[in-house]
């Protein structure tokens, strides 16, 4: 195993029990689909997004009942910054930061691979982290097939 993975399996294990209580759908053993919408509040391009635009944009952000922990975060600091603060955010915060959320839903489900000997969906998940690809994780669809 590489000293990465022994690390990040280690810090899954330690995270998983907190994490459980805080996410009644992983804990009850419901496979809730992992989605992103952002709704857009207009077809305005950021860069020429007034102030009360860009809160509007990152609250709609907030509302989204799937949002993470990392994006709950970084929006809000976003929304205490800057004008462009929440441009930043926008554009590539929120991005990095569902990356984070992925990432963390992509252990636990690692977690419980191992927990169960699944070396397909260790196999995957291994796949998804060695990537590191926003975008590659966001699919976690894929991942999903394999368990459910």
């Amino acid at each position: 195993m590489r000293p990465t993975r022994a690390v990040l399996l280690v810090v899954a294990t330690a995270l998983t029990p907190a994490l459980l209580f805080t996410a009644p759908a992983f804990a009850s053993g419901s496979a809730a689909p992992v989605t992103t919408t952002v709704v857009t509040t207009s077809d305005t391009p950021v860069d020429e997004m007034s102030e009360d635009e860009l809160r509007a944009a990152i609250a709609a952000i907030l509302a989204d009942e799937d949002s993470g922990r990392g994006v709950v975060r970084e929006a809000n600091e976003a929304l205490n910054g800057t004008v462009d603060d929440m441009r930043t955010f926008l554009k590539t915060g929120y991005r990095l930061a569902q990356a984070e959320d992925d990432r963390v839903a992509i252990a636990r489900i690692l977690y419980g691979a191992t927990q169960n000997n699944d070396k397909r969906v260790i196999g995957e998940a291994n796949k998804l982290l060695d990537s590191d690809s926003p975008e590659e994780m966001r699919a976690l669809d894929r991942l999903r097939e394999h368990l459910f």
